[in-house]
């Protein structure tokens, strides 16, 4: 049964100090939110693209299909992954603080927490924790969207999922390959919370949010509403089934590796604060930007909670993905101070196409915006 379609409606809107916007390339990104909303299956979508002159919302789609509502421009939404850049910034300014060290062991910050079935954080970095390279089994292996979907409301200890993952072996030894692990970011807020004895969520609001004025991010623990205007989140648990509406959940399931809630307007301003060295020293934003090779053969390269793509118009962005139930999320910036991101209010239940094709509105946003070489 191919993808349900939702009826496609654009709007557009511009800051007083945005530039008119290069004509083919909102043609490009008209024709990729059309996509997300009727080919790919996805209710709504919404993109934000931001530089030095203003910025620009394109929205397509409904926010309710039920009540056939149109996404507002100043939607929030759950960001999924997109929650792990912020643990990672958090964790390279507490380097900085020389608080934590990147090339130290897991076992100095948790003693005995990482052990069992060839687990051993005294093998493990920290380092190896933000970049993939740990080998630590991830706990989505093990933990279904089924079994969420059949209980939202239940609360997840981290320590528990932390359990649930290394109950197995790993996947291979630490620093001999690149494999995405949810858990290696859960035990990176376990270190945030042992060093700074906050959890990690004060950390982020107190060192990130507050000073960015980030008033459309949260990170949200136990509560399972999101607070502001959002469009309903869905989910389709099958691929004959109906849409599913999985707005309200408890999302400590993700912790630290996944939990957030955010908006185009803010993850662009977090994006390029953090490109651009407003949120970490010299030294510690090269860690963050010394990646190694994920095998993806577009040339992804993933560093510390931030990873690089190649642009088709030339040189790289850096940003993240992030998909939870009921919203997927796709984030870039670029040094020179352009952002994009795109937001889609289904997961899982859009085509396999649709985070591929987020992707290619991030960097169809991206190139439009590209500096004229007069510049």
């Amino acid at each position: 049964m191919p993808p349900r379609k939702a009826a496609a409606t654009f709007t557009a809107a511009e800051s007083t100090s945005a530039k008119s916007a290069n004509t083919a390339g909102h043609a490009r990104l008209r024709e990729l939110l059309h996509r997300l909303t009727t080919v790919d299956g996805g209710p709504g979508a919404l993109v934000e693209v931001r530089d030095r002159r203003g910025s620009t919302v394109l929205t397509s789609g409904v926010a309710d299909v039920k009540s056939h509502a149109p996404v507002r421009r100043d939607s929030r939404f759950r960001i999924g992954s997109m929650t792990k850049p912020f643990v990672a910034t958090v964790m390279l300014q507490l380097v900085g603080e020389h608080r934590v060290a990147l090339d130290a062991p897991v076992e100095r910050y948790l003693p005995g927490v990482v052990r069992g079935h060839g687990n051993d954080g005294r093998a493990i970095t920290v380092r190896q924790l933000l970049q993939h390279t740990s080998g630590v089994p991830d706990v989505l292996d093990y933990l279904s969207p089924q079994r969420v979907l059949e209980d939202p409301l239940a609360h997840y200890d981290t320590r528990d999922l932390v359990s649930m993952a290394l109950a197995h072996p790993p996947t291979f030894e630490p620093g001999t390959d690149w494999r995405y692990s949810n858990t290696g970011y859960l035990l990176a807020g376990l270190i945030i919370e042992k060093v700074t004895g906050h959890p990690y969520g004060e950390e982020v609001r107190r060192r990130i949010i507050t000073p960015l004025g980030l008033r459309e991010t949260y990170v949200p623990g136990d509560v399972p509403a999101i607070p502001g205007p959002h469009p309903r989140g869905y989910a389709r648990p099958g691929e004959d089934a109906p849409l599913m509406d999985i707005t309200a959940f408890n999302p400590s399931v993700a912790g630290p590796a996944g939990e957030m809630i955010s908006s185009g307007t803010d993850l662009n301003r977090f994006l390029d604060a953090l490109v651009r060295g407003k949120l970490l020293r010299p030294a510690q934003l090269r860690e963050v930007m010394r990646t190694r090779p994920t095998g993806d053969p577009d040339g992804r390269a993933y560093g510390l909670g931030l990873e690089s793509r190649p642009l088709p118009c030339g040189g790289l962005y850096w940003g993240h993905s992030g998909d939870i139930l009921g919203y997927e999320t796709v984030g870039g910036a670029t040094v020179d101070g352009r952002q994009a991101t795109v937001m889609v209010n289904v997961d899982p239940g859009g085509s396999d196409a649709q985070s591929d094709d987020m992707k290619a509105a991030v960097e169809a946003a991206l190139c439009e915006n590209r500096p004229s070489v007069s510049q």
